[in-house]
C-alpha cells in the first residue's frame, strides 16, 4: 500500500478535525457549505450510486485498504487523507467500523426535482417528523418497497443530520426526497393529480378499503398528535389501523409500512423466485 502525495493527519486538534466536527454537529454549518460528513463504506457505495459527489475522503489504513477507493472513478490522490486509529477513533460514531469518512456535496431537495419512474406513483408524506430516528425508519420503509418518493412536510433540521443517515443505514441516498412546507406539498400534490390519504384516528375508514391503484400519496403525521388539522381537512381520504392493545398509537414507521404495503398488495406487488419485488 502506498500513501505517496496523501495527507497525513495524527492529532485531534488538527483544524480539519475541527472542521469535520462541526459538519457533523452544525446543520447551519452543512447548509451553508453544502457539504455533509458520511461515515462507512456501505453508506459511501450507496451514496455514489445515488449521484452523489464526494469532496474528500478520509480514510484508515489500519482498517480499510486504500485499493477500495480505485472503484471510484476521478478521486485524485490528493482528493484522500490519512487518518491516524486515534483521530478515525476520535472521529467515527462507529468506532472502528470499516475505516472511512466522506465529505459528500448535499443535493437539492426541492419539488422540482422529484421525478416518477412510472405514470402511477405510490408516495409518502411524513408531516413534521420529530426524531431523526423515525426519518431513518421512513426511508428504510420506503426503500424496502420501492416507493417514488418521500415527501417530509415542515423538516426541522435538515436531511443531512448525522443521525438519519445512520438510522437509514444510506436508505437517504437510494430514495428519491423532497422536503417543503405542508401548504406547498398539499399544492404539489393535487396539481399532479395524486390522492391524499391520510392516517388519522377516529372518523377514518380502515385502512384495506380505500383503493390505492391510482396515484397515491400516503400521509402519517406525528406519534405524538398525529396529523394536523390541515392535512385532515386536505386530505381525500382518511384511513385508520385497527388495534387490540391498550394504547391507540404505534411506531410511525411501522403504521406506514402497513399502509404502504397494503397499497403494494392492491398494485400486484409479489417477490419473484429469486426474492426481489415486482409487479409495482
Amino acid at each position: 500500500m502506498t500513501l505517496s502525495g496523501m495527507k497525513y493527519i495524527s492529532s485531534i486538534q488538527n483544524p480539519e478535525v475541527r472542521q469535520i466536527e462541526h459538519w457533523t454537529r452544525k446543520s447551519r454549518n452543512r447548509r451553508r457549505d453544502g457539504l455533509f460528513v458520511l461515515e462507512g463504506l456501505r453508506e459511501l457505495r450507496l451514496a455514489l450510486s445515488g449521484g452523489y459527489l464526494p469532496e474528500k475522503l478520509y480514510f484508515c489504513p489500519e482498517i480499510l485498504d486504500e485499493g477500495i477507493f480505485n472503484e471510484i472513478p476521478g478521486l485524485k490522490a490528493t482528493d484522500r487523507v490519512v487518518l491516524s486509529p486515534e483521530v478515525y477513533r476520535h472521529l467515527a460514531y462507529r468506532g472502528k467500523t470499516e475505516g472511512v469518512i466522506a465529505l459528500m456535496h448535499i443535493k437539492e431537495h426541492g419539488l422540482e426535482t422529484l421525478t416518477w419512474k412510472q405514470k402511477n406513483p405510490l408516495l409518502l408524506v411524513a408531516e413534521a417528523p420529530e426524531k431523526p430516528g423515525n426519518i431513518g425508519a421512513l426511508l428504510r420503509t420506503a426503500d424496502a418497497a420501492g416507493l417514488d418518493a418521500v415527501l417530509i412536510a415542515d423538516l426541522k433540521g435538515d436531511l443531512y443530520n448525522p443521525n438519519i443517515i445512520r438510522s437509514s443505514v444510506g436508505c437517504l441516498f437510494t430514495v428519491p426526497v423532497a422536503a417543503a412546507s405542508s401548504s406547498e406539498i398539499l399544492t404539489f400534490l393535487k396539481t399532479s393529480g395524486i390522492q391524499v390519504v391520510g392516517a388519522a384516528l377516529g372518523g377514518a375508514v380502515r385502512y384495506d378499503t380505500r383503493d390505492y391503484t391510482r396515484p397515491t400519496a400516503i400521509v402519517v403525521g406525528t406519534e405524538a398528535t398525529g396529523l394536523t388539522e390541515l392535512w385532515k381537512a386536505e386530505s381525500d381520504a382518511l384511513v385508520e389501523i385497527p388495534m387490540r392493545g391498550e394504547i391507540d398509537s404505534m411506531n410511525v414507521s411501522v403504521a406506514a409500512a402497513i399502509l404502504i404495503f397494503e397499497g403494494l398488495r392492491q398494485r400486484g406487488f409479489e417477490f419473484n423466485s429469486e426474492g426481489t419485488s415486482k409487479g409495482h
